[in-house]
């Protein structure tokens, strides 16, 4: 997963994307809410290898494991 998720500022607003892209991670994670598979993820944005989409749900949990939540 390392270097396979930026965030920078330029692009998409910083939100976190895929590197050399500007597909962000909550795109892909909006297909997987959907119903999508790998393998159509990966027909959606045939740019995304099978790390990239992976790498992108990693992001999701270790943003999640790492949120603080106020009583």
């Amino acid at each position: 997963m390392a270097g396979k998720i930026v965030v920078d500022p330029k692009i998409c607003h910083g939100k976190p994307v895929i590197k050399g892209t500007r597909i962000m991670v909550a795109n892909i994670l909006s297909l997987f809410a959907g119903g999508y598979n790998i393998a159509q993820i990966k027909g959606y944005y045939p740019q995304l290898s099978t790390l990239d989409i992976t790498a992108a749900v990693k992001y999701a949990i270790k943003s999640i494991q790492e949120e603080v939540v106020l009583a």
